[in-house]
């Protein structure tokens, strides 16, 4: 096995499975461009992405995706059942780019690190929209929509075209979050009770 490969295919699976929580689409359809007109090379659990089939069909979830999030009210619904898709696409991703190696290892670093980066990134834009209505009535939902469809652009792109940049990109968003959710913890406790 090549280190070097499993270094770029674990830094593109991880950057791809957080980009998943912004949106469960886009990477998949950044991933299908990728292997469709690029060449991009994938293992046999994800070729798939390269039909036909499967671009159309991600194009279109993808606009419909992004098109739902700026409708009020349904923005919150579509964040219920994103995290489970964004679970099982995060797992899907990081396993589908891991270079040949037995299936078992494939679908644990998939459902472990995929999973779980999806799961992380999800939950801070679950976390955000909510103090998003609470705030502003829903009216602020739109903006984080906006900022979350381009990280997941931007996310995507960068996990094809410079997985190391962008898994580093992952861990400076992991750690400015965490540190944004220990001041808002430390704000609340400093508040007196009513």
């Amino acid at each position: 096995m090549d280190w070097l490969s499993l270094s770029i295919a674990l830094c593109a699976g991880v950057s791809l499975s957080a980009a998943c929580g912004f949106r469960v689409f886009v990477p998949l359809l950044t991933l299908a461009i990728a292997v469709r007109f690029c060449g991009y090379s994938v293992n046999e659990h994800l070729a798939w992405v390269g039909s036909d089939t499967a671009f159309y069909g991600l194009l279109v979830a993808t606009v419909l995706e992004i098109a739902a999030y700026y409708i009020p009210a349904v923005d919150n619904l579509l964040d219920a059942v994103s995290t489970p898709l964004a679970l099982v696409a995060g797992a899907i991703v990081t396993a589908g780019l891991m270079p040949d190696m037995p299936d078992i290892v494939q679908w644990a670093i998939g459902i472990i690190v995929g999973s779980g980066a999806a799961g992380a990134v999800q939950a801070s834009t679950v976390a955000t929209r909510g103090a998003s209505t609470v705030t502003t009535g829903g009216f602020g939902n739109a903006l984080v929509a906006s900022a979350e469809n381009v990280f997941s652009v931007a996310g995507s792109l960068l996990a094809i075209v410079l997985p190391v940049l962008a898994i580093i990109g992952v861990i400076f968003l992991a750690w400015l979050l965490w540190c944004v959710l220990r001041r808002f913890r430390k704000r609340r406790q400093e508040q007196p009770a009513t």
